[in-house]
């Protein structure tokens, strides 16, 4: 996966920013850092919960590792030439998860419920006419 696919999606993301970092490029949601990227680009820091590191990790270990910041582990460390698209979606979506405010992934829920359902309506009238 390419820096630039990577940036396009996490920017996607409900208000996402990107933001210098020291010498990374970080995405943000409200102020709170979500994924870096160190100088190179070829890496993908994406800061998630314990239980979804470790299944990420059992399913992708070819492009995973443990990301150690601050002396422990705070995430993954993603090897962008070798993930797969959706996994590295996948986490960005699971970091902007658990970085965004409650309220906020709350909101971004009931949308996509509401969406779902109207959709869902929508294939029934088309289907019964």
């Amino acid at each position: 996966m390419k820096i630039a696919q990577v940036r396009r999606f996490a920017l996607s993301l409900p208000e996402a920013a990107e933001a210098p970092h020291f010498e990374y490029a970080s995405f943000r949601v409200h102020g709170k850092i979500f994924a870096t990227v160190p100088p190179g680009e070829a890496l993908l820091h994406v800061f998630v919960d314990e239980e979804t590191r470790e299944t990420a990790l059992a399913l992708e270990p070819d492009c995973l590792d443990k990301l150690f910041w601050g002396g422990s582990v705070r995430g993954l460390r993603v090897a962008l030439d070798s993930a797969k698209p959706r996994v590295v979606e996948g986490l960005l979506t699971q970091a902007w998860r658990y970085k965004a405010p409650k309220k906020l992934v709350a909101a971004c829920d009931a949308s996509a419920v509401g969406t779902t359902a109207n959709a869902r309506k929508a294939h029934d009238k088309t289907a019964a006419a």
